[in-house]
C-alpha cells in the first residue's frame, strides 16, 4: 500500500489446487505483474504463468505453459518486452528456458531442445535464476548437481534458443541469485557447502561472485557473512544507490537478514587509492 510496504493488499490468484510453489515475479512491458510458478502435484507440477489484470494484481489471467514437471522457476523481461522463464526439468534433469510469445505469456515461441544451454549431459539446472545482461541477452545461474557447483549460461539470442556455459563457481556453491549491477556486470549471490544432490538445510557461507565481463567468463568471489551460516536460497537485487542488497536466512537462528554491498564489486576489502 506504500513504498515502505508497512501494509499490503493480498490477493489469491490461483486457488483450484495446491499452487504457487517456486514462484518468481517480474513487471511486464505493460506495467503489470507476470508471475511464473509450479502447478500442483496432481497436475504433474506443470509450469504456469499468471498475468496480473491490474497494478495491484487483485486478479490475474493464468495460463499453463509447459505440460510436464517444472521446478524452481525464474522469470525476467527481455529487451523485446517479452518474458523469458528458466526452470529445472526433473525428468530430463536439464535446465530449460521458454521465450513467451506475447506480453501475457499465454504461450511460448522457443525452448532449447536437442541442443540445451548446458550440453554437459549431466544433471543440471536446479535453482535457476535469470536476468538480462547489458548486451540484451539473458544470463542464467543454476546448480550443476553432478559437479556440485553453480554454473552460468549465456543465451545466444533474445529468444534463448541456444547458448553456452560461460563459467563455473567454486565447488560446493549452491542456491544462486543473479542480477546486473550498476557497472553493467552480473552479481551472483550464493551459499557454499552444497555438496549433495539435493542440498538441504545445514548452512554455508554467504558469498557473492562479481562477473569480470558482460559474458561472465570469469568471476571474483567474496565472503560477506563469515561469522554465521546461511540456510537455503539467497536473493539479490540492486538498490537505488547502485549497490547490491542480498536477503538470506541465517543459520541456526533462522532470522531474516539483509547484506548491503559496500561497492559495485561487493568485495569487503576493496578500496580506491
Amino acid at each position: 500500500d506504500n513504498t515502505a510496504c508497512t501494509s499490503a493488499t493480498t490477493s489469491t490468484l490461483d486457488s483450484t489446487g495446491d499452487f504457487g510453489q517456486d514462484s518468481s515475479i517480474a513487471i511486464g512491458a505493460d506495467g503489470l505483474g507476470l508471475i511464473s510458478y509450479k502447478d500442483d502435484v496432481a497436475n504433474a507440477d506443470r509450469l504456469k504463468v499468471a498475468h496480473c489484470d491490474n497494478t495491484a494484481c487483485t486478479s490475474a489471467t493464468t495460463s499453463t505453459l509447459i505440460l510436464r514437471p517444472s521446478w524452481e522457476t525464474s522469470i525476467t523481461i527481455g529487451v523485446d518486452g517479452l518474458a523469458l522463464i528458466s526452470w529445472f526439468d526433473p525428468i530430463d534433469m536439464e535446465l530449460k528456458v521458454a521465450h513467451c510469445s506475447d506480453i501475457a505469456c499465454t504461450s511460448f515461441t522457443s525452448i532449447p531442445g536437442s541442443a540445451p544451454l548446458d550440453q554437459s549431459g549431466g544433471k543440471v539446472g536446479r535453482f535457476s535464476s535469470i536476468t538480462i545482461g547489458a548486451d540484451g541477452l539473458a544470463l542464467i545461474s543454476y546448480y550443476d548437481i553432478d559437479n556440485r557447483r553453480i554454473k552460468v549460461a549465456k543465451c545466444a539470442d533474445i529468444f534463448c534458443s541456444g547458448g553456452s556455459v560461460m563459467t563455473t563457481l567454486e565447488l560446493g556453491s549452491v542456491y544462486p541469485s543473479i542480477t546486473i549491477g550498476a557497472d553493467g556486470l552480473a552479481l551472483i549471490s550464493y551459499q557454499t557447502a552444497g555438496d549433495i544432490e539435493f542440498p538441504t538445510v545445514g548452512g554455508g557461507l554467504l558469498k557473492v561472485a562479481h562477473c569480470a565481463n558482460i559474458s561472465c567468463t570469469t568471476t571474483t568471489s567474496s565472503t560477506l557473512a563469515s561469522d554465521e551460516n546461511v540456510d537455503f536460497e539467497t536473493s539479490i537485487t540492486i538498490g537505488a544507490d547502485g549497490l547490491g542488497l542480498i536477503s538470506y536466512q541465517a543459520h541456526p537462528t533462522e532470522d531474516l537478514k539483509v547484506a548491503h554491498c559496500e561497492n559495485t564489486f561487493c568485495a569487503p576489502y576493496f578500496r580506491r587509492r
